[in-house]
């Protein structure tokens, strides 16, 4: 199975009506999730201590490789991160709008994969290359944030090496797992995802 698309028109990049509420959809949904996934975080934590986060990190992605996935189209990704984290301000996450900085943060990352290849590979390694690069960029801003120069190397190089991966599987492998979980429905027919499945015949 082929995920790479044909070359991609400025017509084919425009947006339709359609896509922009699924990716408003997903975004909200995923907001819920990401605010829910806080609390598995809390009790990780206190189970295992600061690795939690990085442990469970790329949960907080897989909206956007899920929106990439079957959109296809560009700044899918990043869109959905932000529509994400607004809808987590929203529902009240105790982060307020801050929130919103990091989503435009994990949502560059998550986007940058698919731009290089412009928007034309939507294979498992770019979406697994999709959910690292957002951890990459997301420690970058949290080194900043939260001082992370202060810490050991080793415990630093755990944390980096915990989120690289949890990024590349709970957001790029998980993403292209529930969004081909999604197909099958028939909900996502007339876009992204059902045109290049439909081209691979």
């Amino acid at each position: 199975m082929t995920q790479r698309s044909a070359p991609v028109s400025q017509s084919d990049r425009r947006w339709r009506q359609r896509e922009i509420v699924i990716v408003a959809t997903l975004g909200i949904v995923f907001g819920v999730l990401y605010l829910a996934w806080v609390q598995l975080w809390l009790l990780a934590q206190a189970a295992i201590g600061p690795l939690a986060l990085d442990v469970l990190f790329g949960f907080w992605c897989v909206g956007a490789v899920v929106a990439a996935y079957i959109i296809r189209k560009p700044f899918a990704a990043l869109a959905t991160e932000v529509i994400a984290a607004l809808a987590e301000i929203l529902a009240g996450n105790p982060a307020g709008l801050i929130l919103l900085l990091t989503g435009i943060v994990q949502g560059a990352g998550a986007e940058l994969p698919f731009a290089l290849t412009g928007w034309r590979n939507y294979r498992l390694p770019v979406l697994l290359a999709s959910g690292a690069s957002a951890a990459v960029f997301s420690f970058v801003y949290t080194w900043i944030r939260f001082s992370y120069g202060t810490l050991s190397p080793g415990l630093l190089i755990a944390m980096f090496v915990l989120r690289l991966a949890s990024g590349a599987l709970l957001a790029g492998w998980l993403g292209q797992r529930v969004a081909e979980a999604l197909y099958p429905t028939g909900v996502l027919q007339g876009l992204g995802i059902d045109a290049a499945k439909r081209q691979a015949g």
